[in-house]
């Protein structure tokens, strides 16, 4: 009888299940070189809070992790970012917080 051939697994396979992580990648922005990774919604778990819009990022959601290139990988640094949020941070004015007695408009 022959052998059958069969593929090594992956790294992602072998530790039981698809990679959370997508590709990592360097941008340069007007405020400095930033490490970038996009997060699948199956590798976000936990409940965060966009720096873009103030809104949560709930699990499941895909969001992209950011943190300046010089600081690799510091965890203080790092901040998760809606998608959108992310792409349009160049184009948007600081947030101005208002207080929770505040007037809404």
């Amino acid at each position: 009888m022959g052998r059958k051939n069969r593929r090594q697994p992956s790294p992602a396979e072998s530790s039981g299940g698809p990679s959370v992580f997508g590709p990592q990648t360097t941008e340069e922005h007007g405020d400095g070189e930033w490490v970038v990774r996009r997060i699948t919604g199956a590798g976000a778990t936990k409940t965060y809070r966009c720096p873009g819009c103030d809104q949560e990022i709930r699990p499941a959601t895909p969001h992209v992790v950011a943190f300046p290139a010089d600081d690799y990988g510091n965890v203080e640094d790092r901040r998760h970012w809606h998608t959108p949020c992310w792409q349009a941070r160049g184009r948007r004015g600081p947030r101005t917080q208002k207080s929770s007695r505040g007037p809404r408009y």
